[in-house]
């Protein structure tokens, strides 16, 4: 028999005989919500004593969540995702939201919040999940060239609005193919520093993913959970099957903060919670939380918003602001593969300076091209590719770098793409 929490004795529970409805706005008007300063935090009810109950993302870093139909899973999901968009601009919060089931993440369609239109297509998630992966890589190499250990750090340089500056080595791209060697105008000045945005990526139905594209599903989100916390890219992935093959021991050992509504089975309970008690829940938002750090288990009866409130925060806050996509995340008819792609008429018009970058830098990476010349991740790829046809680098062989086969030749001169 458990031990009450801060006594010294034991206790029973016993479902309330009418259902209390706890409702969205009074959590977030509480003191518990009030005391996080973060931008990330998240709402999540009251516990067995009334108190309310409020979280934080960034302390995390990411969440599991997992619970049977009717069992409040969506509704959390919506309170989580409000309590982020009424605490923080889209400056500050960006929300990359994947929805393979197409009807519970549509609601939030064209918010300025949006790195990219909610993603329904699984193909296309798992593509985006690869492409955050490049974009941590990016954040990683911004942080480090600025001398900053993670993303607080970071946008700390921006405060009282400070002007903050690139070293001058990383100031701007000159062109390699200047006809006047001894010009140092730079003709793709690289864009001023900004303070960058916190990401979460929201995963609604991770089974649906795991049925397509597990492997680089899990790829992408093993690479992410491990290592995104310091770039500011925090996961939220949610299922209604939380069984060995969509949980997988990768997923787990990266997610320490979980959530697990009303279950149908012991062993469910045990894939999410490694331990029993989910499968005793009475639904309708009634739920287990194990916060990071720790294996104790909290019983919360999960935050309430309805539709119709959905809707109508969503609708005032689009009236704020259109949604600005990063190319990153948004494929143009432009940069659609064609099957002439290795004719030399189709070749991008910065295939030959992507190619002098790759021998004088000796890094052959579609993720190193894509951030020093501003361009999409899928053209830098595929100038890494046409380069693989012309000889310059090697195969792709894994998660090793590719070999550069081509070497420059000491006896041309040409400007360093980065240092002039």
């Amino acid at each position: 028999m458990p031990r009450i929490p801060g006594k010294s004795v034991v206790g029973i529970e016993i479902p309330n005989r009418a259902r209390e409805e706890v409702l969205l706005k009074e959590i977030i008007a509480s003191s518990s919500f009030a005391r996080l300063t973060s931008k990330l935090r998240l709402s999540l009810g009251k516990d067995i004593f009334g108190t309310p109950v409020a979280a934080d993302l960034a302390d995390m870093p990411h969440l599991l969540i997992a619970g049977s139909t009717g069992s409040g899973k969506s509704v959390g999901l919506n309170s989580m995702i409000l309590s982020i968009l009424l605490s923080a601009k889209p400056t500050e919060v960006k929300l990359l939201l994947i929805d393979p089931k197409m009807l519970e993440l549509s609601l939030y369609e064209e918010i300025p919040h949006l790195i990219s239109p909610v993603i329904t297509r699984p193909k296309a998630a798992s593509d985006a999940l690869k492409r955050m992966v490049v974009e941590m890589q990016r954040r990683y190499e911004l942080l480090a060239e600025m001398g900053v250990r993670n993303i607080n750090a970071y946008n700390r340089l921006f405060a009282n609005g400070a002007n903050v500056t690139r070293p001058p080595k990383t100031q701007s791209l000159f062109d390699p193919f200047q006809q006047s060697r001894d010009s140092s105008v730079p003709v793709i000045p690289l864009p001023p520093l900004v303070p960058l945005p916190y990401i979460i990526v929201c995963i609604d139905e991770l089974a649906d993913l795991m049925v397509v594209a597990s492997r680089d599903v899990e790829e992408s989100i093993g690479r992410l959970a491990q290592m995104a916390r310091a770039a500011g890219i925090h996961l939220i992935l949610a299922t209604q099957r939380p069984s060995v093959d969509v949980l997988t021991g990768v997923i787990k050992a990266n997610f320490p903060a979980r959530i697990a509504f009303a279950v149908t089975s012991k062993t469910d309970s045990r894939t999410i919670l490694d331990t029993n008690g989910a499968d005793q829940l009475l639904g309708k938002g009634d739920m287990l939380y194990m916060s990071a750090g720790t294996s104790k288990l909290t019983r919360i009866h999960g935050a309430y918003v309805s539709e119709e409130e959905v809707k109508q925060v969503v609708t005032f806050i689009k009236d704020q602001g259109k949604p600005h996509y990063e190319h990153l995340f948004s494929v143009s008819e432009e940069e659609a593969p064609s099957h002439n792609e290795s004719n030399l008429d189709a070749r991008d018009e910065l295939y030959e300076m992507a190619r002098e970058l790759v021998i004088t830098s000796g890094q052959a990476s579609a993720s190193y091209i894509q951030r020093k010349m501003r361009v999409g991740y899928p053209r830098a790829a595929r100038m890494i590719e046409l380069m693989e046809e012309d000889g310059v680098v090697g195969p792709a062989t894994g998660s090793k770098p590719r070999e550069l086969l081509m070497k420059r030749n000491p006896a041309v001169h040409t400007h360093d793409a980065f240092t002039g």
